[in-house]
């Protein structure tokens, strides 16, 4: 039986990320980026279209209990057997060359017998490498990659049914390592890892790391969990944060809403500088600000929603049919089209975190604020066009109004940035004006004054969760009576079981897509964080302890949940739901910091 989503663990060396089920294989890992093949993409597929497993010879079901060591990304799985108990600890430790995927097995009680099966496939599973011995290890290779297998001490290693198997027996206190090391197929072979050292150096650096969040109020355990996700999360020599480690993922167990998320949005990008700030990340604030100043640079016309790693700009679409996709959801895409979309509420997003950044003393960027003028200029004359909106609907434009009220957000950054900073040059006089013209344009046109609640787009009765951040930016006052009435429908129309949908999905009117998805969870939390901000702080918690109810058994949590089916849905681990538990965690429970 597949696991479920939410049976995986992640594992990563903040360049890449492998998720671990709970029978102990790796079922997903693309080497050496997050947005590279997979060389395991049993997660999307089956066992031959690659997986690693170790585990007690026999033994076919889940572990006995598995944990990360506190405060790490160190996985440890362990196995209670007629034999006696043994342990698996996977890592993958900060490159220096290479991506190194470590596992080592430990005698903990007894002695029992393990077994390892390793099915290397490249290119998202399609292609077999040609695996030979050299120097005493295991290396395949196909076309460009390159990967080599080694135990510490050694153990019998042999090939057969297109894998590569290990057999043999620890006992109480014995340990055997297994190290998987990538690398370019024409380069020699990297420098080899002391598996053993990189186990005890990992712990101490994720300690570390932790040991530096300034939040220390309920929750704490959750919040650092969802920190160190986020760090995980991070393309480390850029400083971009992938929305999520995994593509296709379905929004609809068997259904078509399959998305590559191995991308940097920008829609994510001012709370997720919040998040990292609040909680004292600073460095890691500034280097995700760096990397959106890198990727926004150029023609304001051509700014886009999402971008590469690197901030590379294409990233075409395509399938891949020889997967059949998770539970049966196909297609199975990689890529994503929806880079090609106009979406102006990345204009808000962009001047707001820039904002946000002057004002947490970020160290500043003489090119900046150049940047936003050039910005304000293009928005100024472009505002009023209809986009695809936040959430990148295939089913047409429309006047979205998160779309046009992230555009207000723009102008009044802009402002506000002139009046806290004399010496900066600007237009003032044009930037309040479009300011107060986009505010009463959005107030007469995306108000529904019958049911009391702002709409969807201008002209619907439609409802969207993203108008729940309306008093976040500060676009009206949390106590306005058009924004308690927005939460309040908001909460009735698009609630699921207690939880709140992105938008109504009946009909594909919308997003032009059929089927249905899950409940999307920063949107709860959204919900969470309003409900708290118009005085119902009561509700606003017990909605918090419900959703961070539903990580899974190691902190986790999926960008989606079904409460139909008791199911996490969508790519896993998603930055934005843990984004949001940190924000909202700190707006519920800052006055009870320690």
């Amino acid at each position: 039986m597949q696991p479920r989503i939410e049976d995986y663990a992640l594992i990563g060396d903040e360049q890449t990320a492998a998720l671990v089920g709970p029978d102990g294989s790796v079922d997903w890992l693309c080497l050496p980026r997050f947005d590279s093949g997979a060389c395991f993409a049993r997660l999307l597929g089956d066992e031959d279209n690659g997986h690693w497993r170790i585990a007690p010879k026999g033994v076919r079901g889940p572990c006995t209990r598995r944990a990360y060591r506190p405060d790490t990304l160190v996985l440890d799985t362990e196995w209670e057997t007629d034999e006696g108990v043994v342990r698996v600890t996977d890592l993958m430790p900060q490159r220096d060359v290479a991506p190194d995927l470590v596992r080592i097995v430990e005698g903990v009680r007894g002695r029992v017998t393990v077994r390892s099966t390793l099915r290397l496939r490249f290119d998202y599973g399609a292609v077999i490498p040609w695996m030979r011995r050299a120097d005493g290890h295991r290396v395949a290779i196909a076309g460009p990659d390159a990967v080599w297998l080694r135990t510490e001490p050694p153990v019998r290693t042999w090939g057969e049914d297109f894998g590569t198997h290990s057999e043999f027996t620890v006992a109480e206190g014995e340990r055997v390592a297994f190290v998987l090391t990538w690398h370019p197929s024409h380069h020699p072979r990297p420098p080899l890892v002391d598996p053993f050292e990189a186990l005890r150096t990992s712990v101490e650096d994720w300690r570390a790391w932790a040991a530096r969040c300034t939040y220390d109020g309920p929750y704490r355990d959750a919040v650092v969990r969802s920190l160190i996700t986020l760090k995980a999360l991070t393309y480390r020599p850029t400083g971009g944060i992938v929305a999520a480690a995994t593509t296709s993922l379905p929004e609809q167990l068997g259904g078509v809403r399959n998305w590559d998320y191995r991308f940097c949005w920008l829609r994510d990008s001012t709370l997720t500088l919040g998040a990292l700030l609040a909680a004292g990340y600073h460095e890691e604030a500034e280097a995700w600000r760096n990397w959106l100043l890198r990727a926004v640079a150029g023609d304001p016309a051509d700014l886009q929603i999402m971008y590469g790693l690197a901030g590379e700009r294409r990233l075409p679409e395509a399938e891949l049919p020889w997967l059949s996709g998770f539970a049966g959801s196909a297609p199975v895409r990689i890529g994503n089209a929806a880079v090609e979309q106009l979406q102006l509420d990345v204009y808000g997003e962009v001047m707001d975190s820039l904002s946000l950044g002057r004002r947490a003393g970020l160290s500043p960027r003489p090119h900046v604020w150049s940047l936003q003028c050039v910005l304000m200029r293009w928005l100024d004359e472009n505002w009023r066009q209809p986009d695809e909106g936040l959430w990148e609907v295939r089913g047409g434009r429309r006047q979205f109004v998160h779309s046009k009220v992230m555009v207000w957000v723009a102008a009044d950054r802009a402002v506000r940035a002139l009046e806290e900073h004399p010496e900066l040059r600007g237009d003032p006089d044009r930037w309040r004006a479009l300011r107060d013209e986009v505010h009463q344009e959005v107030c007469e046109k995306g108000y529904d004054p019958e049911r009391n609640t702002f709409t969807q787009s201008y002209g619907s009765r439609d409802l969207d969760a993203s108008l729940l951040l309306i008093p976040r930016v500060g676009f009206l006052p949390p106590d306005d009576p058009r924004v308690v009435g927005t939460v309040d429908a908001i909460r009735d129309e698009l609630g699921h079981g207690g939880l709140v949908r992105r938008y109504t999905t009946d009909g594909a009117t919308v997003d032009g897509l059929p089927g249905d998805e899950g409940t999307f969870l920063v949107c709860s939390f959204w919900l969470a964080d309003a409900l708290h901000m118009t005085g119902r702080t009561k509700e606003a918690r017990e909605l918090f302890e419900r959703l961070a109810g539903l990580a899974n058994d190691v902190g986790l949590l999926s960008e989606e949940y079904d409460p139909v089916a008791g199911r996490h849905v969508g790519n896993f681990p998603q930055a934005f739901s843990h984004i949001g538990l940190v924000n909202t965690a700190l707006t519920l429970f800052a006055d009870e910091a320690g």
